[in-house]
């Protein structure tokens, strides 16, 4: 710990831990006696044991049920959302895709099996764009309500807020509780922040579909931006780079189309409502799987 250019410390053995691994103890003479120890972990807070850490090293496996519903914003509001390096696709004329997703989680070991760290929820925008010449996807807005989730969406350049994200859930048990996968089938989705609703989407199901893989096609783009806080600074972030998600064993199945209907609404402290969809198009309720263990950053 350095205060003003001097290392201080309480004598009750506050270590301070260096680069390499080691540090020092405090003795009764204020004299640093050097030890050897090791704080372990991928995220902070990293530890002695490497546990308390919020999201462990990868690779990250996911399963998810989504309910999704592709729209037509005008192509001006999808262009102002992206950064630069990123153009926008005439061809999409405004294009984007909003997906709800009942996620669960597991690293290394079966994670699944402590449900309240496991599972969560989120809500994410895509809008169609153009990198260089490939047609991509980019992630303007995206909300979970699980903070490993958010951790490890930052580490992917995924920009996630929390929030509060609900859909309907379809059971093996038939019930007038439950919409039945087949055709006439309806699911409705939600999400809010800071208290307050945001975006709503019904889905009525007609048909399944022979080739899932068609429903996600464009590889998704983010931006890892992470700020200095050092005075002078502010402007130049310790990191600013444009990177191509890469899901390994990607897999849709039971994937089901249909008509979709969505809405943004405005809320204080959101820009969500500026893509307000002029025009939906095909809705869609699938489960959806893959792994995340790399990256690709894009050249400039």
């Amino acid at each position: 710990m350095e205060i003003n250019g001097s290392r201080r410390g309480r004598r009750s053995g506050t270590p301070w831990v260096q680069g390499d691994g080691t540090g020092f103890d405090v003795n009764e003479t204020d004299q640093p006696v050097r030890r050897h120890s090791m704080l372990h972990g991928f995220t902070l807070p990293l530890s002695p044991r490497g546990e308390a850490n919020l999201v462990p090293a990868p690779p990250w496996h996911y399963a998810g049920d989504v309910i999704g519903v592709e729209f037509w914003t005008t192509p001006e509001a999808a262009a102002a959302t992206l950064p630069p390096g990123l153009a926008p696709d005439p061809s999409a004329s405004g294009h984007g895709t909003a997906m709800f997703i009942d996620w669960q989680f597991s690293a290394d070991g079966q994670d699944y099996l402590d449900p309240v760290r496991s599972q969560y929820r989120e809500f994410m925008v895509l809008i169609d764009a153009l990198w260089q010449d490939t047609p991509v996807a980019w992630c303007p807005y995206i909300y979970v309500d699980n903070d490993a989730a958010l951790a490890r969406g930052w580490i992917q350049g995924f920009p996630k807020k929390l929030g509060t994200v609900h859909q309907t859930r379809a059971f093996a048990a038939h019930s007038p509780a439950t919409p039945r996968v087949e055709p006439g089938g309806r699911f409705a989705a939600t999400a809010s922040t800071a208290a307050q609703r945001i975006a709503e989407a019904l889905v009525t199901l007609e048909q399944p579909v022979p080739d899932a893989a068609k429903l996600l096609t464009r590889p998704t783009v983010n931006l890892r931006h992470f700020p200095r806080l050092t005075a002078g600074q502010h402007d130049k972030p310790a990191v600013h780079e444009l990177v191509m998600a890469v899901f390994d064993d990607l897999r849709i199945d039971n994937a089901w189309i249909g008509s979709g209907e969505l809405s943004f609404l405005p809320a204080r402290g959101e820009e969500l409502a500026a893509l307000h969809p002029e025009r939906t198009g095909m809705g869609f309720r699938a489960s959806l799987a893959y792994t995340v263990n790399d990256l690709q950053v894009l050249d400039d």
